[in-house]
């Protein structure tokens, strides 16, 4: 509950900077307030981050394909198409590639809802199936969760593009939407922690649904509602990922140029192809998703704590009168908080890589 002040605070700065700036991506509303050498570091930041994610999203959708009895075939003689070498590529194909496609991420509003009620319902699986076993209690094991928070609650990322797509642009309207998603993603994420730490103790997967036997209906209905989840999200990763390149490739002049239709077609399709291809690719051959949700956690203090509390003397940002020290003070602890745990999380995910 304490991250949650930072989260949506960072939420909330971001936006007003975003209005303030007139900037559609998070990477050009740090350049904007922060300058272009924090504009720079921002954007290769944001691209390691975004393609991480990216690797861990489809590592996870890998992970339900390998429960045989989600395709209906078990055992040691399962035909080669059930193999995950063959569906997670053809899902990529068929499904994840048309909804990476499209320019603006309005269109992810529909699919989006897909991914919320699959997490609710997988949130409603862990509580249920905990209440109904019957074994004894088991306790929560420590450890460092701040990564884990950080990738769980990583939305700062999108909230630039977001809050540029909306229609009701008004900061009062945005702070109570980042407050009221930060709040289900609370309630979903503690519910599904919690119970599924009291179900299965120190032995639970790093991706839950693993930990369940693969021949339970419901537990199948699951795996294949959560892949539907991971699915709406990745989109939205190539689509930030894809304007970052873009940013990069892009020199300054030619930024503010018009390109035809057609020449802006093709080059979203080959990023979006060329992304997919790499992200896969390593994808099919990272063994823990742990290590790797604990590495992006740390590199997501960066958008979360970072940036946001970093600050350039501007106009506007002066109408705060009176609580123009709190917002320094803010700014001060956030970006040190940020650091802390950027540092500390990268540097415990590489020894655990290492070892």
């Amino acid at each position: 509950q304490g991250s949650l002040v930072f989260l949506v605070s960072g939420l909330a700065v971001l936006g007003y900077a975003a209005a303030l700036s007139a900037q559609p991506t998070y990477q050009g509303v740090v350049r904007a307030v922060c300058g272009p050498a924090a504009g720079r570091l921002c954007e290769l930041c944001f691209l390691v981050n975004l393609f991480m994610i990216a690797v861990a999203l489809l590592r996870v959708v890998g992970d339900q394909l390998e429960k045989r009895e989600l395709l209906g075939a078990e055992g040691e003689g399962s035909p080669w198409f059930v193999d995950q070498r063959f569906t997670l590529p053809a899902l990529c194909a068929l499904v994840i590639f048309p909804l990476s496609v499209p320019r603006e991420i309005g269109f992810q509003k529909y699919s989006s809802i897909l991914g919320t009620l699959a997490a609710c319902y997988l949130t409603l699986v862990i509580v249920l199936k905990y209440h109904l076993a019957v074994g004894p209690l088991t306790r929560p094991s420590g450890g460092n969760v701040i990564p884990t928070i950080c990738f769980g609650f990583q939305c700062h990322e999108a909230c630039v593009a977001i809050y540029s797509s909306m229609r009701n642009q008004s900061f009062s309207h945005w702070v109570a939407i980042s407050v009221l998603s930060m709040l289900i993603c609370l309630l979903i994420y503690s519910l599904t922690g919690l119970y599924g730490y009291l179900t299965f103790g120190g032995d639970v997967a790093p991706d839950i649904l693993m930990s369940y036997p693969g021949n339970d209906p419901v537990v199948i209905v699951a795996r294949l509602l959560f892949g539907v989840s991971i699915v709406t999200i990745y989109p939205i990763v190539v689509l930030l990922g894809r304007s970052v390149v873009q940013d990069l490739c892009a020199y300054p002049k030619l930024r503010a140029t018009l390109v035809s239709e057609r020449h802006e077609w093709q080059s979203r399709v080959a990023l979006t192809i060329s992304w997919m291809a790499a992200t896969l690719a390593i994808a099919l051959f990272v063994p823990d998703i742990g290590k790797v949700i604990e590495l992006i956690g740390g590199i997501s203090a960066f958008f979360i704590f970072i940036f946001p509390g970093r600050h350039r003397e501007g106009e506007g940002w002066e109408a705060a009168g009176p609580f123009w020290a709190v917002l320094i003070t803010w700014g001060v602890v956030s970006v040190l908080g940020g650091t802390f745990v950027c540092g500390q999380s990268a540097a415990l995910a590489v020894m655990g890589l290492l070892r």
